[in-house]
């Protein structure tokens, strides 16, 4: 009993030590994966994830330059909304990339350092680059408010206690792979994804209509998208998006609630 006390003590204290407050979201969280870490991490994964599907050409595929726009615009809008309040160190390593894989799967989702995917099984849903922006800046807000970050340090501090990053790939490669990729949502190399908590999920909605807005987007078009996407809901397992983010009318009444706001605060009209 007093061996397990210990470790109980051990581990709380590690957590305390290991929260930190998030820049934009203002939250404290659980961090025991530094930024640097996790970007050289997907930097490697997510070539790997490319090696491995049928990754569409901007310069060729219609849908594939669309995805890359947005995803331009987007970053770009970041980049300014971050620097204008001496935040820019938080973007430091990020090299954007924005790609359109071939696959039926209704999914996206954005790495540490800016590296994107989206599936074209997402498209017959989103149907016009408004709501596909908005989807976009959801993902990217993920990663901004380093939600994977936190998923992870949760998983890790589960399956081995207080190791360090370094040390869990080199002693249990995989099981620390298959934690990067279950916190990132890259559904295709797992078997099953966990769900964003509530927190998570309202605070990537506020700042992914934020930056979508920043960037020129439409963003009233996210009813309608969560609205299409609650009604594919009832597909079968490839939809990955649909697992991790739950379409439900409580989301669409948090959103409705901070439309008019986001819009007249943060809404600039696209000059390119």
């Amino acid at each position: 009993m007093k061996s397990n006390s210990m470790i109980i003590v051990f581990l709380l204290v590690i957590i305390q030590l290991s929260c930190k407050t998030n820049a934009i979201t203002g939250r404290n969280q659980l961090k025991l994966v530094s930024d640097t870490e996790l970007q050289n991490m997907a930097v490697t994964e997510y070539r790997q994830f490319l090696s491995k599907e049928k990754v569409l050409n901007s310069n060729t595929d219609k849908n594939a330059m669309i995805v890359k726009n947005i995803g331009i615009r987007i970053s770009t809008a970041i980049i300014k909304y971050y620097n204008e309040r001496n935040l820019s160190a938080e973007l430091i390593g990020y090299k954007w990339e924005y790609n359109l894989v071939d696959s039926k799967q209704v999914n996206a989702w954005c790495m540490p350092g800016g590296k994107i995917v989206v599936y074209t099984g997402l498209l017959p849903i989103t149907k016009n680059e408004d709501a596909l922006a908005v989807v976009i800046g959801h993902e990217i807000a993920h990663a901004l408010a380093k939600h994977g970050n936190e998923r992870m340090s949760q998983s890790m501090l589960q399956q081995f206690g207080n190791l360090a990053l370094s040390v869990a790939v080199n002693n249990k490669p995989k099981e620390t792979r298959d934690a990067f990729l279950n916190a990132y949502g890259v559904g295709s190399s797992l078997g099953f994804i966990l769900p964003h908590s509530r927190q998570q999920e309202l605070e990537a909605d506020k700042f992914g209509l934020r930056f979508a807005a920043l960037a020129g987007y439409n963003i009233r078009e996210a009813i309608p998208l969560w609205n299409r996407m609650k009604t594919a809901s009832g597909n079968n397992g490839s939809t990955e998006f649909l697992n991790t983010h739950p379409a439900e009318d409580r989301r669409i009444t948090e959103l409705n609630k901070i439309m008019d706001e986001t819009i007249r605060n943060y809404f600039r009209p696209n000059m390119n």
